[in-house]
């Protein structure tokens, strides 16, 4: 369980993780970071959960690493359901969660434990050349994003490491489908193998 002062920062940062995810995703990042490897994720917003992966490299002597280009998802663009408008950029006239992303981490005290990667998944992910204790993804949620996540990601969590999918609804009134087929695409590929599922956060081990 993470200390008191981190749920708390969790809770008080935007985002859309709820707590028994939030905790289950701490249980998955403390268990990876025995790898002594940097802890993954893709899709930060405003760093609710990059409270919990920082916290565990703090721990363990690590590092966590977020790659976003924090101009939002397409559910998070105005007119859609998730929109807040005090994350858009008055002079550009486009969203920017990055202002919001690095306070939340100084609020925490966890600035020194995170690399903040700006920029698309595809593009960082092919000058990653380093293997990964765990890669939480959490990015957009079209089939062509979610997919570019997996297909990037996915190959570089290291033997025994973790992949953690995050708003996987096999039934398709509970939530959109791209997170729930790429999980089932890494539990076909053989190489993972199903740890936990706590709601729709989903918890696979690289074999």
């Amino acid at each position: 369980m993470p200390a008191p002062e981190i749920v708390a920062a969790f809770e008080a940062a935007k985002g859309f993780m709820p707590l028994d995810e939030g905790l289950a995703l701490h249980a998955a990042a403390t268990e990876a970071a025995k790898l002594g490897l940097p802890l993954l994720e893709v899709g930060t917003y405003c760093g609710r959960s990059t409270i919990l992966l920082a916290d565990v490299a703090r721990e363990a002597g690590t590092v966590a690493v977020t790659v976003d280009h924090h101009r939002g998802s397409e559910e998070q663009q105005p007119g859609w359901e998730y929109h807040d408008p005090t994350v858009v950029d008055p002079e550009v006239g486009l969203m920017d969660t990055l202002p919001a992303f690095r306070r939340t981490l100084r609020t925490a005290g966890l600035e020194e434990h995170v690399i903040a990667v700006v920029g698309r998944s595809p593009q960082v992910a092919k000058v990653w050349a380093g293997e990964l204790g765990l890669v939480f993804i959490d990015g957009g949620h079209t089939d062509e994003h979610a997919g570019n996540d997996y297909e990037g990601w996915a190959p570089k969590v290291a033997a025994g490491g973790l992949l953690v999918i995050h708003d996987v609804f096999p039934n398709p009134e509970d939530g959109g489908q791209a997170p729930y087929r790429i999980y089932l695409r890494a539990l076909e590929s053989g190489d993972f193998e199903e740890v936990s599922v706590t709601d729709s956060l989903r918890v696979l081990r690289r074999r």
